[in-house]
């Protein structure tokens, strides 16, 4: 009887403790989403941005309930950052690393120096049973130079397409003001994104849209110093001034044309610098900046979020961040709608759900509007042109 009374206190004990509790079980499931970006060097802000509006998003769906999984049961969502210091070595071993672990899906990196080489280690053609590339769909929200989703079926970009934006803005200026003819260019030259922006992008607008490209000024990413660059503009009087160029080196520029008194009819600049770090760095000389962006605080939806990440984060809402809130809530639909089923027993076929079920997404709402999806896993978002207004942005053109 003793035995008896024992194995009766313990068998209850065990489910007063929830051990013997499936249904608890069930419930403690978690959606591991991992996040990288650049949280150090001259663009770390890119990369705080990214985490804090990471952070939100899975703090309000957490706070709704979480995610509903295959089996009818809710899961939290877990989330990490990992700093790519925007380092192709860095990007591929933290990518190895979260790969390595129970991290279901990852969202980054910041640069394209690193994005393009670390989607080479991924598996080129899903279900390719001779490629023994990592496995892990990845979601970028920053990493903008064109094409580089079609590297590996297991990347997908939710970025803008620049060439478009470049193309719309530059022959809406022609159309506007006829009278100026000419383009000088200057570009960040040693970093991926705003080289081949320069090159693919804006000059190539330019060209196409009836005006004369006077040619280019080159300086790198660390670079303080622009006399030389701006004293060429000086000199050829360019109407308009094309600056391909992150804010750092961007308020280096600005300054430096101001004390030379480099006064062009037009600036036009890099979609990454249409953020408040460019304003907070240079807002004065950035005056009547014009940049084309994929986010802006137009819509219901994206002043809240802008709002709440300011004042909750203590970060900033841009075109590169504001992807994260809506790669985010694509997960979400996607892991609800596909199987998913958050044990650490199907970690493997949950990652092909998720990357399977991202493939078949072709449209979403995004904080500007529609979004729609190509073949080959990119966005085409919808954009505003930008303009530096007393120290920050307002909408100069809203072609959506």
């Amino acid at each position: 009887m003793v035995r008896l009374v024992l194995s009766l206190t313990t068998t209850v004990a065990l489910l007063l403790t929830g051990a013997l509790a499936t249904p608890v079980e069930a419930q403690e499931r978690v959606i591991k989403i991992a996040g990288m970006g650049a949280m150090s060097g001259v663009v770390r802000g890119f990369g705080v941005n990214s985490k804090a509006v990471l952070d939100m998003v899975a703090d309000e769906i957490n706070a709704a309930g979480g995610i509903k999984l295959a089996d009818g049961s809710r899961a939290k969502i877990v989330t990490t950052f990992l700093d790519e210091r925007c380092n192709a070595e860095e990007g591929i071993s933290a990518v190895r690393k979260l790969a390595s672990e129970d991290w279901l899906v990852i969202i980054g990196p910041t640069c394209s120096n690193v994005a393009e080489p670390l989607f080479g280690i991924l598996q080129r053609k899903q279900g390719d049973a001779g490629d023994s590339g990592l496995q892990i769909p990845i979601f970028t929200d920053t990493a903008i130079k064109p094409g580089l989703a079609k590297i590996s079926e297991w990347a997908f970009r939710n970025v803008p397409h620049e060439p478009t934006m470049y193309n719309h803005l530059f022959k809406w200026l022609k159309e506007k003001h006829p009278d100026a003819k000419t383009v000088y260019g200057g570009v960040e030259s040693d970093f991926a994104h705003s080289n081949s922006n320069w090159f693919t992008s804006m000059k190539n607008a330019a060209t196409a849209a009836g005006f004369e490209v006077l040619g280019e000024e080159k300086w790198l990413l660390n670079d303080t110093e622009f006399s030389t660059q701006v004293g060429k503009w000086r000199r050829a009087k360019p109407d308009i001034v094309a600056i391909s160029s992150h804010p750092f080196t961007m308020c280096g520029v600005l300054r430096e044309m101001k004390r030379q008194g480099v006064k062009p009819k037009f600036a036009v600049g890099l979609t990454s610098s249409a953020t408040l770090e460019t304003m907070a760095g240079c807002g004065p000389e950035a005056e009547g900046l014009i940049i084309p962006t994929g986010f802006a605080p137009v819509t219901p939806e994206a002043k809240r979020v802008a709002d709440v990440v300011a004042k909750k984060y203590k970060a900033n809402v841009d075109l590169h961040s504001a992807a994260v809130y809506e790669n985010v809530l694509v997960l979400k639909r996607v892991i609800e709608t596909s199987g998913v089923e958050g044990k650490s027993t199907t970690l493997a076929p949950d990652r092909r759900k998720v990357r399977d079920g991202l493939a078949k997404v072709k449209e979403f709402d995004g904080l500007l509007g529609k979004v729609t999806r190509t073949e080959d896993r990119e966005s085409v978002k919808p954009y505003v042109f930008a303009v530096a207004k007393n120290s920050d942005w307002a909408v100069l053109f809203d072609p959506r």
